[in-house]
């Protein structure tokens, strides 16, 4: 198929850099070298963070003191990132510096000089807000886009209407309207209500004069049409000043290659080489705002596909809104089954050719850019009308997203159902996209602009930012860029300059503890880094059906799926022990099939999952049957494709598909339909079809479960590890895990607690199983190598480095009370003592100076214990948020996350034994009172936020 054809030769002219992009560079590491690592990992494994210059008001003497701050809480790096000016704050009387003045790239100076001081990295993004552009840029470099007007009119009556009536209608819905956008009428037509064909089009072109359209509308329903071409139609959101204004065309390669020339030539004529300077150039997602035309759009598209889309094209769109999304799907006249089959299979050639202007003219000409500069891409190459999988090839660190909310509010760490595929996943659906790219052109650094926060700004704990980046990984995310880090001088009114994001800075009340955070990121990346995830069973999901049915959807937060539970299936083969990535048509077709496995770069597959396809190409068809007949499997899941993509021919190329199809029936051992799984069962359903057909997985899991997540990835020396995560923040999962003897044999296995860089052997009995309790929000590398020596062959009941199960624990004693307590809030300078005769919740508490509290609190209490049978453990019960634990003046320790349990056995004494335990609240419930200050509103009082828990809540036992 052309298009397909089309786009591989992109891909084939960049093969030769596809596999050495982010890994050939890349030292090999043995296992010793790997667990030095993971004990004190290099900077270049720590997270980054999105540093907002805020409406570029930055200083020199600010931007040391910060970056002095971010390198002493463990960041490893910085992506400058000019942006708009938070709204309403003070702005200090300060300068705001242009984007690409000699100011603005003196500042930049500053940060390359002491960055490299520090040891630290920089990436620089391209441009400012998203998606790039300027105030400066020509007429003819702005992006465009064409809509349609579709509305009913009266019949047998004389209707006049203006063209500014239409273009007023269909104003494109952007988020940041651009004042110089033009309207120019594409076409103008008539068209009954239902329709059967173009034929039954009426064309009033001729019915116009001086911008007024007259027309005698005959007898019948009837439905005016007009496209329209917006020129200049949005603008760049939160632009920084000399960055702001129009967005860019990103289909035009002359556009695109001009825009990228003006920043380098700017800031190289005065600072010298970008190479010297940052790692990478990054681009933020492509959030396009719905631009969907250039100039020889036309043309391109008749050269394509073989015919001319104009006639088609006011058929083929939906009634649309902000970024493009679609509004209405029921738009227009209804149409014939016939016509409708005709005008879905031109929505497809419409953005499939869209898709490969974009990658050719903006990935590809930034591809060839990056390389002339000898710097890496770092991107976000998605957004709307991409390839969701193959503009991630392109990209040297490949780039997704995770997010601590979205608009569902959904709860991380408490919820994890099949009913809603966003629901509780900290990962985005697009992150499997962007990992599984970077899986087939080798790459290793896969970022991701971590635990994005437009919501819980001020309420998110550390916890909480653990699990869902933890989860991030699990979808195949090796490097956090954490959202993000404000610029905002000391002087700026409480909170500071707030733009966005977790609210990462030196003023949050758990910034002392932040390092721990970073720290524990950063063993984990020191080691997937350096494997490759080892994934063999690939899913082709029915993306060319969405765009064929629905167009396409804007990324990674699409309107509507038309397979919503695609991503639960990938989620399933994990969870049961296996490992996927994503494939498409493209992959396929240029996949080579060696000794039944499909074979792409690095990877080979076995097994293919086919979700829901309705369409595919000839090539793909003719791809499975080479496949199945070496012996792959292909499991069809819900349907067998049933016809081609595109217009042309159709008729014979589903010819081609259906009796390609049929041979592929003749192998009912290999080509096998599965019914579509029941909705909420979906772990379930793959349990059985595992079960069944004896699909591949690495290890076995004897109690699959929605919050107990796993990956596998093998080391440069062969060395196996998998990571394991339960995501629930208040429950323990337990489960036996058997490892094969393909992985064991031969190799030490070992427990690598990334919170604490320790190791400890983990007990295998002879059939290479293991007994786990993985407690709230705990993550675990479980690593089989040749390092170190032989740990046995021991069963064993419990996770050596989890707490024991306290429920099989005697239960001794209660603390409970009376409580003496010393309240600091360090932004108020203010201490006070309270005593509270049983504990309690702060964000239930009348009074306020407890319900709206923020800061820290020392809980002290006395109790008295019996020589004869002294606890060993206590367990504080729910702590909201950081702890600290001392016992008779010892200092017992900190956690940040998961079960407040401790090891007291060394620090209590017959008697009295003095309890004291030191807790940081969160920012949120003090913040609810600043009623006039504008981050407030923004991001609290506005949104509604509800109060949350604070305090040392319990109940406090202690346990023999």
């Amino acid at each position: 198929m052309k298009p397909i054809k089309r786009i591989l030769l992109v891909l084939a002219a960049l093969s030769p850099l596809l596999l050495s992009w982010g890994l050939a560079a890349q030292t090999k590491l043995s296992s010793k070298q790997l667990y030095s690592q993971f004990q004190n990992p290099d900077t270049r494994y720590r997270p980054f963070v999105r540093w907002w210059w805020n409406g570029d008001r930055v200083n020199a003497e600010e931007l040391v003191r910060e970056l002095h701050i971010m390198k002493d809480a463990g960041i490893g790096g910085v992506e400058i990132n000019p942006i708009s000016f938070p709204a309403g704050k003070d702005t200090l009387d300060t300068k705001p510096l242009k984007w690409l003045s000699d100011e603005w790239i003196d500042m930049l100076k500053v940060v390359f000089d002491e960055a490299d001081k520090l040891g630290m990295t920089c990436d620089l993004i391209i441009g400012s807000g998203w998606p790039f552009g300027s105030e400066s840029l020509p007429r003819d470099e702005r992006a465009e886009v064409l809509l349609t007007y579709a509305k009913p009119v009266p019949s047998e009556e004389t209707l006049e209407m203006s063209l500014f009536h239409i273009f007023k209608e269909i104003d494109p819905g952007v988020t940041i309207v651009n004042p110089r956008r033009a309207p120019e009428l594409v076409s103008i037509c008539l068209a009954p209500d239902p329709m059967n064909g173009l034929e039954d089009a009426v064309d009033l072109s001729g019915k116009i004069k001086d911008g007024i359209l007259k027309v005698d509308v005959p007898e019948g329903k009837w439905q005016l049409y007009a496209m329209v071409k917006f020129e200049s139609f949005a603008s760049v959101i939160n632009g920084a000043p000399g960055a702001a204004g129009s967005i860019l065309n990103h289909m035009d390669a002359a556009a695109v290659r001009c825009y990228l020339d003006h920043m380098a030539d700017t800031i190289e004529k005065r600072i010298g080489p970008l190479s010297g300077h940052v790692r990478a150039l990054f681009v933020d997602s492509m959030e396009l705002e719905g631009n969907n035309w250039t100039s020889d759009f036309a043309e391109q598209f008749k050269a394509r596909r073989g015919y001319d889309l104009l006639p088609w094209l006011p058929f083929t769109m939906f009634e649309v809104g902000r970024l493009g999304d679609v509004k209405s799907f029921e738009y227009g006249s209804k149409k014939s089954p016939k016509f409708q089959e005709e005008v879905d299979r031109v929505r497809f050639d419409f953005e499939l050719t869209k898709a490969e202007l974009l990658q050719e003219r903006f990935y590809g000409t930034l591809g060839a850019w990056i390389r002339e500069k000898g710097v890496k891409s770092r991107a976000q190459a998605y957004g709307r009308g991409f390839f969701p999988l193959e503009s991630s090839l392109l990209i040297d660190f490949p780039e997704g997203e995770s997010w601590t909310t979205n608009w569902l509010k959904h709860k991380i760490g408490e919820e994890m159902g099949d009913e809603d595929y966003r629901r509780g996943r900290g990962y985005t659906m697009i992150n499997k996209y962007v990992s599984s790219a970077a899986h087939l052109s080798g790459k290793r650094v896969i970022s991701a602009e971590e635990m994005t926060n437009t919501y819980k700004v001020f309420t998110t704990s550390l916890e909480f930012l653990k699990v869902g980046s933890d989860m991030s990984a699990i979808s195949g995310i090796t490097h956090s860029v954490w959202h993000g880090f404000n610029y905002s001088p000391p002087e700026a009114e409480f909170p500071g300059w707030v733009q966005y994001g977790t609210f990462h800075n030196e003023r949050n009340t758990w910034w002392p503890y932040v390092k721990n955070l970073n720290d524990y990121r950063a063993r984990i990346a020191s080691q997937l880094q350096n494997a490759d995830m080892y994934t063999d069973i690939a899913i082709l999901p029915a993306n060319y059906d969405m765009w064929t049915t629905m167009g396409v959807q804007t990324e990674p937060f699409p309107v509507k799926l038309n397979v919503p539970y695609t991503s639960l299936i990938w989620e399933a083969i994990h969870k049961t022990g296996g490992g996927a990535d994503y494939v498409s048509e493209i992959i396929l077709d240029d996949a080579t099939v060696k000794n039944g496995k499909l074979c792409y770069g690095p990877k080979e597959y076995g097994t293919l999952f086919i979700v829901e396809v309705t369409s595919t190409t000839p090539a793909t068809i003719a791809k499975l049957e080479e496949f199945v007949k070496q012996g792959g499997r292909v499991f069809c899941v819900g349907k067998y494709p049933e016809k081609s993509l595109g217009f042309k021919d159709y008729e014979r190329r589903d010819k081609e598909i259906a009796e390609g199809v049929e041979r592929l029936k003749a192998y009912p051992s290999n080509f096998i339909l599965l019914e579509k799984p029941e909705d909420g069962k979906y772990l379930e359903w793959y349990e059985k079809v595992m079960e069944k057909y004896s699909l591949p997985h690495s290890i076995t899991i004897s109690k699959p479960d929605r919050f107990l997540l796993q990956d596998r990835y093998v080391t440069d020396d062969k060395s196996d590890f998998f990571l394991v995560m339960n995501a629930h923040m208040t429950e323990a999962r337990e489960t036996d895990i058997t490892f094969p003897k393909s992985i064991t044999s031969g190799k030490n296995a070992w427990i690598y607690d990334p919170a604490s860089g320790s190791r400890v052997p983990l007990r295998l009995d002879k059939g290479g199983k293991a007994h786990f309790r993985f407690g709230p929000s705990e993550t675990y590398l479980l690593v089989f190598n040749k390092d170190g020596r032989s740990t046995g062959k021991v069963s064993i009941l419990n996770n050596p480095v989890t707490p024991v199960i306290l429920a099989e624990a005697k239960d001794l004693a209660e603390a409970t009370g009376p409580w003496n307590l010393t309240l600091h809030q360090p932004h108020l300078d203010t201490t006070w003592t309270a005593t509270l005769d049983t504990l309690q919740d702060f964000k239930d508490m009348a009074d306020t100076t407890f319900k709206n509290f923020m800061g820290t609190i020392v809980y002290k209490t006395k109790i008295s214990l019996d020589g004869n049978n002294l606890p060993t453990k206590i367990d504080l019960g729910k702590v909201a948020d950081i702890c600290e634990l001392n016992i008779n003046g010892h200092d017992a320790g900190m956690k940040w996350f998961g079960e407040r349990i401790y090891d007291i056995a060394r620090f209590v004494k017959p008697g009295d034994n003095t309890i004291e335990v030191k807790v940081t609240t969160l920012m949120g419930n003090y913040i609810q009172t600043l009623k006039d200050n504008q981050a407030a509103q923004r991001f609290v009082l506005r949104r509604n936020q509800p109060y949350v828990s604070a305090g040392l809540i319990g109940p406090v036992k202690l346990y023999k």
